[in-house]
This record gives C-alpha cells, sequence and structure tokens, in this order.
C-alpha cells in the first residue's frame, strides 16, 4: 500500500481540509488533557467568514446557558433597530413655569426615558478611566431649574419611571442577583446604576461604632448600625442584612482599629424614587424651597392590555424646564459589552421595544428580537432568551445560533461598530487580563460570559494576513475552577489562530 507523506496528502485532502484535521485533533488533545474540561459539556464552533467553510464544530445544535454571551443578542439588536446614534433624554416638567417668584405650584416631574448613564461613568469608554461625580447629570438639571428661575417648589419631586413598564427583575434571576449590583432593579429612571456603595469604617477609638458613608452621599437606606470597633488585630467579621422590599437594613459585626474596612454594593429597591429624591436634595443645596417629598410613578403590567406592543402614547402635559441628553447609543453599547454591565443590557432591551412598538416591556423587545433573529436565519428553536443580559439561568442557545448572529452582523453596513463594542484580548474591558503574551493578543474581539458552572466566549479572531475567523465557544457543567476552564478556551483561541 501506498503511504502518503504530509506534501502529497496536502495536495489530495487540500490544505483547508487538512487544517481543520489538524485543529480537530489538537482541540480534542487539548480537552482531554484537562481533567476540569473533561467533565464538562462543550459547544464550540469556528467558521472561516470569507470562505464560510466550518472550520471545527462540537455540539454545535445542543442547547447551552450562555451567561453573558446573551448581551451579543441585545447589542446586536440595539445597533441594527435603533442605530448608533440613538439618544436618551431625561427631562423635568412642571404644571407651568414659575411664577414671578419663582414658585412652582404643584410637583415637579423627573421624567426618565432609559438614559443609563446618569452616572460617574467615562463616556466613551476607556480602559482605566476613573469615575466622575455621580450625581453629575442630577445636579445639572438642578442648576438648569435654578437658572429657570425656580425658588420654590410647591408639591412632591415625582420620579416617573412610566416610560418602560415597572418590571424590575428577569425570570430566572437568582435570589440574591438583585441585592447587589449584579441585578439591580429595571427602571426608566436610572441613576448611578441603581446601585450605592456602602463603605465601612472602623471607629475613631475601641467599642466605638464604625462609621458609615454612601456613594452617592444618601441618605435612601436606613442602617441600623450594629458594628462596633475593637481593638487592632481583633476579629474582622462584617454582615450585611437587608429586608427585599424596603429601605431597612443591619450592619452587625467586629472591626479592628486601622483596618482598611469594607465596602459593599447595594441596589436601590426603587429608582424612580432614588433618582427624585437626590434631585431633591440637589434644588435644597441650592437654595430651592421644596415642600413636598421625594415620591415615585410606576407603569405596572396590570395598567397595560397587550405586553408586547401598545398604541403611541400622548406626551406627558406640562412645560419642560430642564434636559440631559445622553452620549449616542453606540458608546453605551461599548460599556454594555466591554464590561459585561447587565443593567444596561436590560435597558436596551427596553429601549428597542419602547421604540419600536410603544412599549417598553420585556415582552415588546423579545417581539423585536424574535424578528431581527428570523432576519438572520435563526429560528425560534435555536434560542430561549428570558433577559437582555445573560444573568438568568433559563437562557439558552446553541453554538450555531451564536454563529448565525455573528456572521450576520460582521456581513451588516454596522461592522465596524459592532466589532468595536467587544472586549479585545490583553488590551480591555472583560479580556484585558487574557492572551496577554500569546499569538491572540490584540486579535481576538470576543464577549465573554459568566455564571456559576458556566463560562462562555464568542466573537472573531482576526488572522495575520487581516482575514477573519468568527467563532463561538460555549462550556457548561464544569466542576473546576473558572480559571481552569478559562484557560482552556484561551488556549482553543490560539490553536484556531495557528
Amino acid at each position: 500500500m501506498k503511504i502518503l507523506t504530509p506534501l502529497l496528502l496536502s495536495c489530495v485532502l487540500g490544505p483547508s481540509l487538512l487544517g481543520a484535521a489538524s485543529l480537530s485533533e489538537s482541540i480534542q488533545k487539548l480537552l482531554d488533557a484537562s481533567s476540569a474540561a473533561r467533565t464538562a459539556f462543550w459547544g464550540i464552533q469556528v467558521v472561516d467568514l470569507a470562505t464560510g467553510k466550518t472550520l471545527y464544530e462540537l455540539n454545535p445544535e445542543h442547547y447551552f446557558v450562555p451567561a453573558s454571551n446573551a448581551k451579543l443578542f441585545t447589542t446586536a439588536l440595539a445597533l441594527s433597530r435603533l442605530g448608533p446614534e440613538f439618544t436618551f433624554q431625561t427631562r423635568v416638567l412642571a404644571a407651568a413655569a414659575p411664577d414671578v417668584n419663582g414658585r412652582i405650584r404643584g410637583p415637579l416631574r423627573l421624567i426618565g426615558r432609559g438614559d443609563p448613564n446618569l452616572s460617574g461613568r467615562a463616556i466613551p469608554y476607556r480602559m482605566g478611566s476613573a469615575s466622575g461625580n455621580p450625581l453629575a447629570a442630577i445636579q445639572e438639571l438642578a442648576d438648569q431649574l435654578v437658572a429657570h428661575g425656580v425658588k420654590f417648589v410647591d408639591g412632591e419631586i415625582v420620579g416617573d419611571d412610566t416610560w418602560y413598564l415597572w418590571q424590575p427583575y428577569a425570570t430566572g434571576w437568582a435570589i440574591d442577583d438583585p441585592q447587589s449590583d449584579d441585578g439591580p432593579p429595571i427602571s426608566a429612571l436610572t441613576l448611578a446604576d441603581n446601585a450605592l456603595v456602602l463603605s465601612v469604617r472602623p471607629g475613631a477609638a475601641e467599642g466605638e461604632p464604625a462609621a458609615l458613608s454612601f456613594s452617592p452621599a444618601s441618605e435612601f437606606y436606613r442602617i441600623e448600625n450594629r458594628v462596633r470597633t475593637v481593638a487592632a488585630g481583633g476579629e474582622r467579621r462584617i454582615q450585611f442584612r437587608r429586608i427585599p422590599g424596603s429601605r431597612d437594613a443591619v450592619l452587625s459585626g467586629t472591626l479592628p482599629l486601622k483596618d482598611r474596612g469594607s465596602e459593599f454594593n447595594i441596589s436601590v429597591e426603587d429608582p424612580a424614587l432614588f433618582a427624585a429624591d437626590a434631585l431633591r436634595t440637589a434644588l435644597q443645596q441650592r437654595g430651592v424651597t421644596v415642600t413636598g417629598a421625594a415620591t415615585s410613578e410606576h407603569l405596572h403590567p396590570s395598567d397595560v392590555s397587550d405586553l408586547t406592543q401598545a398604541p403611541a402614547p400622548a406626551e406627558p402635559a406640562g412645560i419642560e424646564l430642564a434636559r440631559h441628553v445622553s452620549a449616542p447609543l453606540l458608546e453605551d453599547l461599548r460599556v454594555t459589552d466591554k464590561v459585561s454591565q447587565n443593567l444596561h443590557a436590560e435597558l436596551t432591551l427596553r429601549a428597542v421595544g419602547r421604540a419600536r412598538r410603544n412599549l417598553g416591556s420585556f415582552q415588546a423587545g423579545a417581539a423585536e428580537m424574535k424578528s431581527f433573529l428570523a432576519e438572520a436565519g435563526i429560528e425560534p428553536a435555536g434560542f430561549n432568551l428570558l433577559d437582555g443580559s445573560g444573568l438568568s439561568r433559563l437562557d439558552l442557545v446553541t453554538p450555531a445560533t451564536v454563529m448565525k448572529l455573528l456572521r450576520r452582523m460582521y456581513d451588516s453596513p454596522q461592522r465596524e461598530n459592532w466589532i468595536s463594542l467587544l472586549p479585545i484580548g490583553g488590551q480591555d474591558g472583560s479580556l484585558a487580563s487574557r492572551f496577554v503574551g500569546t499569538a491572540a493578543a490584540g486579535r481576538v474581539h470576543a464577549k465573554t460570559g459568566s455564571l456559576s458552572h458556566v463560562s462562555a466566549l464568542s466573537g472573531y479572531i482576526q488572522r495575520p494576513d487581516n482575514t477573519w475567523l468568527a467563532f463561538s465557544i460555549l462550556v457548561n457543567n464544569y466542576g473546576g475552577t473558572a480559571a481552569d476552564v478559562r484557560g482552556v478556551m484561551d488556549r482553543i483561541c490560539n490553536l484556531i489562530l495557528e
């Protein structure tokens, strides 16, 4: 029997088939060599975008929990349906302009329209950018009100988030997600990502209570402080407990003198109320007398007959006294994908529903998502997305579905903008510390995903000859560490590049 040399074999099979066989063998060896990889469930697909050929696949049609790879779907939908220049507006309205004495008779309404960046975040996104004043946008609105001559408000400050339906949490979120900044309530009136940072530092002397402070500065929560300062070298033990649905919380434990202290990220139960309270405080700081309290107003699911669409609503009545306009949507989509911001993804999905179906609900966004994915040749059987962020443990997609989305967006007029949203290996976002010192550094543009026992990485690889590959790697049910699984995923990307 005649034995073919590698040169003859390449002539018979063609370089692409030989490379595919080699890639398949290399990936299988890599998976077999890792105990964390061997026991996990892997889904992989790799496609050459120039030829459309599949270079490697493993379980491409099986369902996987995608974690934050779900954000690929949400941000692609928004970029395609709303466009990169779309903006959000936050307005302050009154029934009438201030009178000659600067008096507003009746409430001031702070109306949110979904701006995710009423915060101290640096826009445009830059790796390592320092945060600014988280209340800057609210203070800007207060300055505009004062410039309009407002000196007295004989009424409430109403935080109005009825632009979106009041659906603060998504199906499939874990019970502890809404307690932190991972899954804060979703609201059309969002301030500082609807979260507070509670700093706990030791008191000045042994026996004194711990010193507490919030950022942004707020009295939104009522904290019962049971943390006591103990001698240097003593036990460091702090526990934070918040009663869901209330503004009451308890801090307990001990903190040694000269200790660095602790910080807790705490979600805000009612974002619209929180924002209204911040505006009320900002006005008072500027010498404006406000007789009424801060309140909030929501549009509940029971208030609408169809959760997927609505007739075009009338504009709210009143005189506009202040307005804040957001940066273009493209800048926030970069934030959403680069740092994997859950709340922003949820807000984005509702923005699409509101713009396209006159209703800022999950259901309206999901209906528009179904239509968008159908245009990409993706059947409903290829996905089950119950939120916009991937925080839901009930989300399911297949690698083949992710690949169809990646190819659709690569072939779209938004290609350059789309790829610019993704973290770059070894450079920024959630990939800043991955691929460093490897051939894939600077060449992998991909979205990460992580939940308990779930890891994902999907996007593109740019070859040295400037041709592009698309890939999706979804891993479920692993028992090792996340670092072990990510290490295998990263090595697979380097094998693909080779």
